[in-house]
């Protein structure tokens, strides 16, 4: 009775074990601030009477280390600690910039 099984583990200590930080990816909306972007996340979730896909869109407040992204690009955001009143994300990378 010998099975083998393989276990895949995860060397990043964001995506590894119980408590998963929560990544996301969504469109640069305000630069405005020193250091912090606004990302619109936009969900398609099914209505649950209806069965229609509605469209939900969230604001995160987002760190920005570097001042690096600017409205219109397509970033990844990371869950992470308190760093002011609203913001609890930070940029993980810029997947497209803006044309």
């Amino acid at each position: 009775m010998s099975e083998d099984t393989t276990t895949t583990t995860t060397t990043d200590d964001e995506t590894a074990g119980r408590h998963a930080r929560k990544v996301r990816e969504g469109l640069v909306t305000s630069t405005s601030m020193d250091k912090t972007i606004v990302v619109t996340v936009t969900d398609r979730v099914r209505h649950a009477k209806y069965n229609k896909f509605v469209l939900r869109s969230k604001k995160l407040y987002t760190h920005d280390e570097t001042n690096d992204a600017g409205v219109g690009d397509r970033v990844r955001v990371m869950e992470c600690r308190p760093m002011s009143k609203n913001k609890r994300w930070r940029l993980v990378e810029i997947l497209e910039r803006a044309r």
